[in-house]
């Protein structure tokens, strides 16, 4: 497993905020280390979709684990571990903590609703929250069950997501930063930034704060540095969205011609997939030990 450095804490003090990009295998962890971002979101809902599968607690912890360990194995970029609900409750959250801390991850983030759960910016999905009470004792069994203090335990609450209004998000926050998390992610299907800018003003907390402006992209890092508070913005799907996009317009264009010439000029060489692969170093190990 590579080293990760810098940790995560390390980038939020060399630049004031963390820019951390989705991913859900190894070799889209491999080009968001080649980008320059300060880390790695393993992303639930990326690793669900690139199963074919809705993102709705259906992929297991083994499986989310075993892409969190994988990718720990080619990047130095610090990860961010998706957890979701934790897999169940506070008991099964102790279980998962131990895990991903030996599987490498510097962080986990942890929501605040029911399991199963479901995917937050779908329309009309079922948001359904748990008690602060019960939430926060999955936030206190993650701080007291890791080893190493620099791993982060990152309450998000869904207050936003599910209609409850700014009031419900703050008390909460609140909460879940009186059982001990180290930051808070405020989630929202806000169109625009305005909802989330509002709940920063008005935090008074002193856990940091990260967003995901998946729903709101108006909201740059300019904006975001403004508000002072944010630490961490995660580019929560924007792999898998380009890995599609590609995709579905190489694929049509095949499929339309009949030929892939037409798209040979759009797509890396085979080149760069062995140099991705580091193919080099296997001709180097070849000429070394084989004989």
């Amino acid at each position: 497993m590579k080293r990760k450095s810098p940790t995560l804490q390390q980038a939020i003090r060399k630049s004031g905020l963390a820019h951390v990009m989705a991913s859900c295998n190894p070799l889209s962890a491999i080009l968001v280390e080649e980008a320059g971002f300060d880390g790695i979101w393993a992303s639930g809902f990326e690793l669900s979709a690139s199963l074919g599968l809705p993102d709705v607690s259906l992929v297991t912890m083994s499986q989310h684990l075993e892409t969190v360990r994988m990718m720990g194995e080619r990047t130095s970029l610090p990860i961010i571990a998706d957890i979701d609900t934790g897999f169940g409750n506070a008991i099964n959250v102790v279980y998962a903590i131990g895990q991903y801390e030996r599987a490498g991850a510097s962080a986990v983030v942890i929501e605040d609703k029911t399991f199963p759960k479901v995917t937050s910016l779908y329309a009309g999905g079922r948001q359904d929250l748990l008690r602060v009470e019960e939430f926060q004792g999955k936030i206190r069994a993650a701080v007291e069950t890791r080893e190493d203090p620099g791993f982060l335990v990152i309450a998000r609450t869904e207050a936003l997501i599910a209609g409850l209004g700014e009031e419900d998000a703050l008390k909460r926050a609140k909460a879940y930063e009186a059982a001990g998390a180290d930051m808070i992610l405020v989630h929202s299907k806000s169109k625009t930034p305005d909802e989330v800018e509002s709940f920063v003003r008005a935090w008074e907390g002193t856990a940091p704060l990260v967003v995901v402006p998946t729903a709101y992209p108006e909201m740059d890092e300019k904006r975001i540095r403004a508000l002072g508070k944010i630490k961490i913005v995660i580019y929560g799907n924007h792999a898998i969205r380009a890995a599609v996009t590609g995709m579905q317009d190489v694929f049509a264009r095949i499929r339309a011609t009949g030929s892939i010439e037409s798209v040979e000029k759009d797509i890396v060489p085979v080149e760069e997939i062995f140099r991705l692969q580091n193919m080099d170093r296997v001709k180097t190990d070849e000429k070394k030990y084989l004989r």
